[in-house]
């Protein structure tokens, strides 16, 4: 199985969460900063991670690179997520990024899948969450970094 991963990071919490998912994976980890529309299309599994920043956006190098996303070929295409944020310093806007890319790739077609439970983070709100689940994998390595190995390991078994 080829897996990409497509990533976003600024202080090197989520390259980190990439390079994990990578290695359990067997996966290529590719910064967004680089990314080509045939890494978005040529993959069995692609998997796209971000940071929230500020009052819920995508991180800065996202939003440089987003028409790379929306030009690629999605219809059909198995589809992850995951994001990084802190709970407890932005609990109105946890993990938001990953609600906005899921937003964007669902508009073209894919297949997404991996959603994961809330239970056991402490948010009030979140364009992640839809019908009480998160639509990927939410890391918070400020708060919960002891269970990042955990939740990364038992969301990849359902993906892989």
């Amino acid at each position: 199985m080829i897996v990409n991963v497509i990533f976003g990071s600024d202080g090197g919490a989520t390259k980190a969460v990439a390079a994990r998912i990578c290695k359990k994976a067997s996966g290529r980890s590719i910064d967004i900063k680089a990314a080509s529309v045939g890494d978005f299309e040529q993959c069995d599994l692609l998997i796209l991670g971000s940071p929230t920043y500020g009052a819920g956006d995508l991180q800065s190098d996202w939003e440089a690179n987003i028409e790379t996303l929306k030009s690629a070929n999605l219809a059909g295409k198995k589809v992850a997520l995951f994001g990084t944020g802190d709970q407890a310093t932005y609990p109105d806007s946890f993990v938001d990024a990953m609600g906005l890319l899921y937003d964007l790739v669902a508009e073209k077609g894919a297949a997404v899948v991996g959603f994961t439970e809330t239970s056991g983070y402490d948010f009030t709100g979140s364009l992640a969450e839809r019908d009480g689940q998160f639509v990927g994998l939410a890391i918070d390595p400020d708060t919960q970094s002891s269970l990042t190995e955990k939740r990364v390991t038992a969301w990849l078994a359902k993906l892989l």
